[in-house]
């Protein structure tokens, strides 16, 4: 049997989400973060959707008690980042609806936030769910990659290929690993992530698969947009690949001290009955939702405050992942 990544839009039987706990990571901005993922942790529980909230330890268990919805899940666990899209494990499926967990090498996004607990943190959740887990030989966050399902991904080459990750390979045997341990036969590869995005351009805050070949990508809002050059250059590497694509508007120019900021609409989360979208109080915001809200038509959509959780390097998105159901047929979008 041949295994492969299921998209988000897959039925999901539980999601993972991490609360925020480090004050280094979110210096002035921890309790935000903490109540803005809360939230999001909340929405999902009340659509009906079990949630399992990994906390640090018995503190931050109180902490985010007091802030969550009875629904979720609390599940104590040794990790450092929240960003369990990239040290959470990616479960794949066969078409009999069998699953596993597949763990990737993980060195901190090329070095740059090596935190305790994050190199073992996905195994141990796979490990709980009672995943077999297999371990690849090769460097790869889960917010690198997005898939459509039918074996098409979307990836940067800024990440990807970066020679902090692994320099020992080449496109062509980074592809062939795509294949081998996630099923992705294709790759379409786009060029530059978000300006300042501390991931080295993940993609799953530049350009998101909304249906098979449909790519979600952002639209340049108001002149001053700093990615308004790698908005159009995605959209050109899309296009010539024969991918759909389906435009959100941008937040605009997001800046935090005079710093730009990596605000996108496009690290929303998908769930079985909801999609949140984070938003950043800008006056885009409805708009951005809006858009997305009509890619998704069989799910509710929602916008979530997630300027506090942006300051520590991501969103919601970045802060959670799925477990796939066992179901063979993806629900409709």
């Amino acid at each position: 049997m041949t295994f492969t990544l299921p998209p988000e839009w897959h039925p999901q039987d539980w999601i993972w989400i991490g609360f925020p706990h480090d004050p280094v990571e979110w210096p002035g901005f921890l309790d935000a973060a903490q109540i803005q993922i809360a939230a999001f942790a909340s929405a999902v529980a009340e659509s009906g959707q079990e949630v399992r909230l990994i906390v640090r330890d018995e503190a931050n268990r109180a902490r985010a008690a007091a802030l969550v919805s009875a629904r979720v899940r609390l599940e104590t666990r040794r990790y450092g980042d929240v960003w369990l899209r990239d040290t959470g494990p990616l479960v794949v499926m066969d078409e009999a609806g069998n699953r596993k967990a597949m763990r990737f090498g993980f060195n901190g996004w090329g070095g740059k936030y090596l935190m305790d607990g994050d190199q073992e943190i996905g195994t141990e959740l796979a490990r709980s769910a009672g995943l077999e887990v297999r371990k690849a030989d090769w460097i790869l966050e889960g917010g690198a990659l997005d898939g459509d399902g039918t074996g098409l991904v979307a990836t940067t080459e800024q990440c990807l290929l970066n020679p902090n990750r692994n320099p020992h390979l080449t496109r062509a045997e980074i592809e062939a690993r795509l294949r081998r341990d996630l099923g992705h036969d294709r790759v379409l590869w786009l060029g530059e992530g978000l300006v300042n995005d501390h991931t080295d351009g993940h993609v799953d805050n530049l350009a998101r698969f909304v249906a098979p070949n449909v790519l979600a990508l952002p639209r340049a809002t108001g002149g001053d947009d700093p990615n308004a050059a790698i908005y159009a250059d995605a959209r050109a590497r899309a296009e010539a690949a024969g991918v759909a694509v389906r435009e959100v508007p941008s937040p605009g120019r997001v800046e935090t001290n005079g710093r730009i900021e990596p605000a996108s609409y496009m690290n929303f989360a998908v769930t079985s009955k909801l999609v949140v979208v984070p938003t950043y109080g800008t006056p885009h915001d409805a708009e951005g939702v809006a858009a997305i809200a009509a890619l998704f038509p069989g799910r509710e959509t929602i916008g979530i405050m997630a300027d506090a959780v942006l300051a520590g390097g991501g969103s919601f998105h970045c802060s959670s992942q799925q477990m796939p159901s066992r179901a063979r047929h993806a629900a409709s979008l």
